[in-house]
C-alpha cells in the first residue's frame, strides 16, 4: 500500500461530533457523505482504518471525492470540509453598486412622479433607467435591493 500524503486521524470529539451529526439526521446528503468519509478514513485510535477504495465503493461516491475530502481535513480542518466555497467572480455581476444603491434609496423616499400617491417597484425601475443610475433594471431587481437594505416603500412615502 502507498504512504498516503492526508492522513486523517480524528480526535475523540470531533468522531463524536461527527457521528452527532449524522445520527440527527440533518445534513445533506452531501454533509452526511463527508462525514462518512473522514469515519471510515480516520487511522486514528478510534477509527475505521479503511482503504479509500473499500470507501467509495462503499459510499458509492468517486476516488477524487474521497482524496478530495482526506486532504481539505488535513489541510483545513474539519470546519472546512462542510463549509461552502465562495465563488472569487460571480456570475452574474451586480447591477446597483454601493453608489448607485445609494441613488435608488434617495430616489425611493423622494416625492412621487405628479399622479401618484407612493413609488412602486416598477415606477422606481423606470426612473432608475429614465436617470442613467443604471443602463437596464427589472422591477424585481428593484425590489430585491430595497428589500435587502430594508426598505418599505409605504414607509419611504410617508417619513
Amino acid at each position: 500500500m502507498a504512504n498516503k500524503k492526508y492522513v486523517v486521524e480524528l480526535a475523540l470529539s470531533e468522531r463524536e461530533a461527527l457521528l452527532c451529526k449524522i445520527n440527527k439526521g440533518t445534513l445533506s446528503a452531501t454533509a452526511n457523505r463527508k462525514a462518512r468519509i473522514l469515519l471510515k478514513a480516520d487511522k486514528g485510535l478510534h477509527g475505521e482504518s479503511w482503504t479509500d477504495r473499500k470507501i467509495w465503493q462503499s459510499l458509492e461516491t468517486s476516488p477524487s471525492t474521497v482524496a478530495r475530502v482526506r486532504e481539505t481535513f488535513v489541510m483545513k480542518g474539519l470546519d472546512a470540509v462542510f463549509a461552502r466555497k465562495r465563488q472569487v467572480h460571480p456570475s452574474v455581476k451586480r447591477i446597483f453598486d454601493g453608489e448607485a444603491e445609494a441613488r435608488l434609496i434617495a430616489l425611493a423616499c423622494s416625492q412621487p412622479p405628479k399622479g401618484y400617491a407612493r413609488w412602486t417597484i416598477r415606477l422606481l425601475a423606470d426612473k432608475v433607467i429614465e436617470l442613467n443610475i443604471v443602463e437596464t433594471a427589472h422591477f424585481n431587481t428593484v425590489g430585491r435591493t430595497l428589500k435587502k437594505m430594508n426598505l418599505n416603500l409605504t414607509a419611504a412615502a410617508t417619513g
